[in-house]
């Protein structure tokens, strides 16, 4: 179904636009959308064999070549038929060593063709695979959580891309049981095997046999959790949840489908977001992922705009600080406008909110370079939804507008604590958590239903079909000590918005006490607004005057507009210190993770709330 939109848009079909609703028990309704989800293949590996049939000599995937002295060079290209006999290969390995559910592959490395191809080689087999973060083996210093992921699944094989990088963590986790197998180096006291020995294995009969035999329920991968104040979870990922998923996913974006798919992505395979619904489009739909080795921080945006500057996607994904850099470098790189905006449909992110000013850029560079606005997309998920849930239903899109469900998922909606939780049933919902019969037990409900702990309203009561908008997370919102709820959610996006694009994200404290407080990560573009010299360290920046003077000024804003205690910021502090992923602050695709952050820095939410820090901005009238 097409949504009727405004010529300034380059034109954009909207698969889903019309929903039901019913009533259940008091405080409880049903909400799936108005369309049946369409058949779908058994197993992704069906359709690897499809494109490496149909399409043999198409670019799969392609990553720029690393250089001796660290630089990027050309890109390395792997064909759909490439892909295929090497996957088939790496399955023959998998088989030869009796791995399995019980005894998976873990693996250790960022995206590269070697992981996916690997990757590949497990789905055949029919043994799971589990991509770890890689925080957790290069910047953790104790590697728990590292340690956690390998008691969990017990694997029967590493795997990382390097021994240098990745040595330290090996030499930490591996076990005797476990076969480690490296792309480059070799470990001293460590026996390892060459990943182009996996490449090399001849194939057998038992190779067709192994993949006949997976199907709906055959476990494709595990995927942790970010973990918070607990460890992370392994949550089941099977072939029917990653088939179904996308089948939802292109009857809900059907531009998907409509021309050849090319895609540019940092984003980690570690995460849903990035392994299941990035990399599972491409293999869905016989794309090309090209490999962006950059990342939305001030160290590694420049090669993604180098990558922007030369690929051309025809969707482009990713979450708000890197829309914000890009946005920002577009006004003065013509290249990178020219070649961005020559082919790409949408725009969609996710992870956190997106402040309105990063969206009226973007807006604004390309209605001077096409004559057009680029519709910006987003929705809802998470890892044990597959990840795609809600996706909206039109190019009048505002911050925190969620959309309706995808085909052939179910969501209920539950009042509770004076909000409304939304769950999800369906085909791409997760049987549960690996070897956690209690904490899968404690997930859903008693119909069955996930329990995703996201609050939602709806954009507009007098209209359903336009579906939802998120209302926070449950579990972040508290009470004052009045009784008043706080809902952190609405109020950490006003902060953000008012802020902007001084602030990366906010972190919400008051707990029981009588004011609301607000710690603040600001985004790099602090350092200009001080006017101190470049190298200036992060705390110098932060109490300088011009800083200071700008968020007082914030801090005003948002007390004019507040209506009572429960939204009015009574006192704001900036943190100098980025949130880190190692202390789970900061999930891998750049969201803040509330409870971590209160937890880790418990002492200073002391201090904000005692007068005790050096900076303490409060509303003047």
């Amino acid at each position: 179904m097409s949504f009727d939109q405004s010529p300034q848009y380059r034109p954009l079909i909207f698969g889903v636009t019309r929903v039901k609703l019913r009533d259940g028990a008091p405080g409880t309704h049903y909400l799936q959308a108005d369309q049946p989800l369409l058949p779908y293949p058994e197993r992704m590996t069906d359709r690897l064999k499809h494109w490496a049939e149909t399409a043999p000599a198409r670019t799969f995937m392609a990553r720029r070549v690393r250089q001796p002295d660290g630089s990027l060079g050309d890109w390395r290209h792997v064909s759909y038929g490439q892909a295929w006999q090497t996957a088939r290969r790496i399955a023959q390995a998998i088989l030869d060593r009796g791995l399995s559910v019980e005894r998976p592959v873990v693996i250790l490395s960022e995206n590269s063709l070697e992981h996916a191809l690997l990757s590949l080689g497990c789905l055949i087999a029919g043994v799971p695979f589990v991509q770890t973060s890689p925080a957790y083996s290069l910047i953790s210093q104790d590697y728990d959580k590292l340690r956690h992921v390998i008691n969990t699944v017990t694997p029967g094989m590493l795997f990382a891309s390097d021994a240098a990088r990745y040595g330290k963590a090996l030499q930490a986790v591996a076990t005797p049981e476990m076969e480690l197998v490296l792309v480059e180096g070799e470990l001293s006291g460590l026996a390892s095997t060459q990943f182009e020995s996996l490449c090399a294995t001849p194939e057998t009969p038992a190779v067709d046999a192994a993949m006949a035999a997976t199907g709906p329920d055959t476990i494709t991968k595990f995927l942790f959790t970010s973990g918070s104040t607990k460890l992370p979870k392994a949550v089941i990922n099977t072939q029917r949840m990653w088939c179904a998923n996308q089948q939802q996913m292109v009857q809900s974006m059907p531009v998907l489908a409509q021309q050849p798919l090319v895609l540019l992505d940092w984003l980690p395979w570690n995460h849903t977001f990035g392994g299941n619904h990035n990399v599972g489009m491409v293999l869905y739909h016989g794309g090309t992922l090209y490999i962006d080795d950059g990342k939305p921080t001030p160290a590694l945006i420049q090669e993604t705009l180098r990558n922007l500057r030369e690929i051309a996607p025809t969707v482009y994904f990713n979450v708000p600080t890197g829309f914000e850099a890009i946005a920002a470098a577009m006004k003065a790189d013509a290249q990178l406008r020219k070649t961005l905006l020559s082919r790409v449909q949408m725009f969609f992110y996710a992870g956190a909110a997106l402040a309105q000013p990063v969206w009226d850029s973007l807006f604004e560079t390309a209605e001077q370079e096409i004559g057009q606005r680029i519709v910006m997309t987003s929705g809802l998920g998470m890892t044990e939804s597959g990840p795609f849930g809600l996706y909206v239903t039109s190019p009048e899109l505002k911050a925190g507008d969620l959309g309706v469900p995808a085909p052939g998922m179910q969501a209920k909606l539950v009042d509770m604590q004076g909000k409304t939780e939304i769950r999800y049933r369906g085909p791409n919902i997760t049987p549960g958590y690996w070897r956690a019969p209690q904490e899968t037990a404690e997930a859903f409900d008693e119909e069955g239903y996930f329990k995703s702990g996201d609050a939602v309203k709806w954009i507009d009561e007098t209209d359903i079909h336009l579906g939802l908008k998120f209302d926070g997370r449950i579990a972040e919102d508290f009470k004052l000590a009045t009784g008043t709820f706080v809902s952190v959610g609405p109020l950490r996006a006003r902060i953000i918005a008012a802020g902007a694009p001084y602030i990366q994200d906010v972190v919400l404290t008051g707990l029981n006490l009588k004011e609301v407080g607000a710690m603040v990560f600001p985004t790099q573009a602090v350092r200009a607004l001080s006017g101190l010299p470049a190298d200036t360290s992060m705390h110098e920046v932060v109490d300088s005057a011009p800083v200071l003077e700008k968020f007082q000024q914030v801090v005003n804003e948002l007390a004019k507009s507040a209506t009572g205690s429960a939204n009015r910021i009574a006192r704001l502090c900036l943190l100098a210190d980025a949130p880190t992923i190692d202390r789970g602050e900061i999930t891998d695709k750049g969201s803040i993770n509330q409870r971590a952050v209160l937890t880790h820095r418990a002492d200073t939410v002391a201090k904000l709330h005692a007068d005790e820090l050096h900076y303490i901005l409060k509303p003047q009238a």
